[in-house]
Formats: C-alpha cells, structure tokens, sequence
C-alpha cells in the first residue's frame, strides 16, 4: 500500500466516525434529548512524530501524554469553556456514574469532573501519575514514572542509566529545557522525587509488572539512523 492510498483509507474511516456520531447526535436532537444528555467526544493518547526526537506513544512529555477530550451538556454546564484543571481519563467513568445518580464503587480511581467543567472545582487534584512499564514488544521506552502538575513536570526513569527530567510547563511548553540540573530547580526536583514515590507507595506503584512474551519486538535499527545523544556535560567526570 503506497502513501495516498493510506492515507485515503485513514479519511475514509475517519468520514465513518463523523457519520456516526452525527446519526447519534441528529438522534438526541430529534428527541429534545440533547441538552440534557453527557456527550463525551474523546480519543487515544497522542503520539509524538518528531517530536524530542522520538516516534512513539508511551512517553511522559505532553505529545503522548494529553488525550483530546470535548464534552457537552447543557443542562448541567456552559459551552465554550476551557478546563485548565488536570482531568484524566480516570475520571470519565466516576463521572458517568455521577450524571446518572449512581455512587463510585470503593476503590475506583478519579472523581467526578462535574464540578470543575461547572466552574466550581473545590479541592481538586493538583497533581497527576503518570505510569509506563517497560514491555518486551517495544524495548525502546523504559519504564517511566511522571508527576505533572498544573505548571511542573518530574519525569523518572527506572531499570536504565537515564537523566530523570524536570520542566516548567508555564516558560516551555514544548519541554525543550530540562531544569533537572538547574541550580535553582534542585529543592523542587527532591520534592517532587519525595511527592512521586509517596503517590507510588499509596498506589502499589512500588510492585513492578512482569508479563510474559507476546507478540514480535520492535527492536531494529536502521543502518546509518540517528546517533546517541551526547553524554550530558553536568555528569562528566575528570
């Protein structure tokens, strides 16, 4: 299959997805449902194309880590607004449960998001886990533990020599500057190390999967590819 013909196919199912959402909403209309139904319109996680050097889906920098999200209903809240608050995926089915009038079973993860596309967020969460266990399929991305929060990112690498990464999302969004070895960064790096490992230990984040193999590895090469980075100036030694 070359290039056009790909691409021809992916707007093709992308014009089926349009079609049926439009069946589903033309639906609701039709019945004077629509205002007073959820309607959540959301996709994968992103994937970085170039972006940090990298093509893949399992990193903790923005690219992959967002996940494009809509939702509308204006019984219960205002279009047209932005969130600015960290939802996450967790919280789409405590909000399910909560527009439909059931109460969350113990232990589920996320909240109710309600509130905060109300405008009235409370107390809600100022910081995110980020998680990746490193899989045998695709050996190129370690394990990667992350806690984001509304303006700092503190990305931890385990089981590979890596730089563990810090950014301030507020001055450099494209996270293009890694403050790790910041003079002025380095209480906020301990902090946030101390406040990730307390998330891990009160999450069971501490107990590492292990998965049997499945599936074929993407671990080639090409002839000729980018090089490794160079050692970081910070960590050299006489």
């Amino acid at each position: 299959m070359n290039i056009e013909e790909y691409y021809k196919r992916y707007a093709e199912t992308l014009l089926a997805v349009d079609d049926s959402i439009g069946r589903v909403m033309g639906f609701l209309r039709d019945r004077k449902l629509l205002d007073s139904t959820l309607v959540i319109y959301m996709g994968d996680n992103g994937f970085a194309f170039g972006e940090h050097g990298l093509i893949d889906k399992r990193t903790a920098y923005e690219e992959s880590m967002r996940v494009p999200m809509l939702m509308q209903c204006p019984d219960l809240f205002k279009g047209g607004s932005k969130v600015s608050q960290l939802v996450a995926n967790i919280d789409i089915a405590p909000t399910i449960l909560d527009v439909a009038g059931l109460k969350a079973p113990d232990g589920l993860d996320g909240q109710s998001f309600i509130p905060v596309a109300q405008g009235k967020p409370g107390n809600w969460r100022q910081t995110l886990l980020y998680e990746y266990y490193w899989e045998r399929n695709f050996p190129q991305t370690p394990t990667v533990h992350a806690l984001r929060g509304n303006r700092y990112k503190y990305i931890h690498y385990h089981g590979i020599w890596d730089v563990d990464e810090l950014y301030d999302l507020e001055a450099d969004p494209l996270e293009s500057r890694n403050l790790i070895h910041s003079p002025g960064h380095q209480q906020m790096a301990r902090d946030l190390n101390r406040q990730l490992f307390e998330v891990l230990q009160k999450t069971d984040g501490m107990y590492l999967p292990l998965y049997p193999d499945k599936g074929n590895q993407q671990n080639l090469r090409r002839r000729g590819g980018a090089k490794p980075a160079e050692f970081p100036q910070e960590l050299m030694r006489d």
